[in-house]
């Protein structure tokens, strides 16, 4: 029985110490590095502007954004976050397929693959992104680079308590290939 103690206390505090260095270190917003392309993960305040900013500073060149819910059309899209006709043509992609962070990571590999990508900044919020970034990199091929760009937040302790969850159960999920 003592042992059982042990093990159940030592589990306890390897949670909880876990779950302290994943509130008090969340992702920053990345520097001016150049990539292929910008991925942005819907769901969040201030990620597509953020996507935006990136393509109109020259740091992409164009940008998916996964997760758009399908009865958006491109035009709405363009007139919501104030996109240039010209840009939309030339630079946005919208991905339609994804519903969560799983399929956020399925359809950024297959525009990155068709795209013959080899660089990508992943852009949402810093909460989410150490689970978003395990997502896509688990999907994408070993030679993509991922640089993230978080997108600073004041998430409530109740989000943070279920994003750590949620990171840790993709943890246990990958350990058995799903």
């Amino acid at each position: 029985m003592k042992t059982f103690r042990n093990i159940a206390a030592t589990l306890v505090m390897v949670w909880a110490l876990g779950f302290l260095w994943f509130t008090v270190s969340l992702p920053q917003p990345a520097g001016d590095e150049k990539t292929d392309a910008v991925i942005v993960a819907t769901g969040g305040a201030g990620r597509i502007a953020q996507g935006l900013a990136v393509l109109d500073q020259g740091l992409a060149p164009r940008m998916l954004v996964t997760g758009v819910d399908p009865e958006v059309t491109p035009e709405e899209f363009a007139a919501e976050f104030e996109v240039r006709p010209t840009q939309m043509d030339c630079c946005v992609t919208l991905g339609f397929m994804a519903v969560d962070t799983r399929g956020n990571g399925t359809e950024a590999s297959s525009w990155v693959e068709q795209e013959q990508i080899r660089s990508i900044r992943l852009v949402t919020t810093d909460w989410h992104m150490r689970r978003a970034a395990r997502e896509v990199s688990r999907r994408l091929p070993d030679n993509v680079t991922i640089v993230r760009d978080a997108v600073p937040s004041a998430p409530s302790l109740a989000s943070l308590f279920l994003e750590y969850h949620k990171l840790i159960a993709s943890f246990i999920a990958g350990l058995f290939g799903y």
